[in-house]
């Protein structure tokens, strides 16, 4: 991983972790719709995420073809 990923996820874990040690209680209703649209948010950054990096996620699972054609010339 690179120092930037690294940066990233330590930060991330910190900000987590701070978030639950300094919880108050909010004295709040929750409709029960809140948690759809609490999920109907994730799952649209999601496929936008996939959908924005489609080619390298297809790249993953697929052969490049120049390698293959190298390695048979040889």
């Amino acid at each position: 991983m690179s120092l930037k990923v690294k940066y990233l996820a330590v930060t991330a874990a910190l900000f987590i972790a701070l978030s639950f040690a300094f919880e108050q209680p909010a004295h709040a209703y929750v409709d029960p719709g809140s948690s759809l649209l609490v999920f109907q948010s994730l799952s649209a950054i999601v496929t936008g995420a996939i959908f924005y990096f489609r080619r390298r996620i297809k790249a993953l699972f697929t052969r490049s073809s120049s390698s293959t054609t190298e390695e048979s010339g040889e």
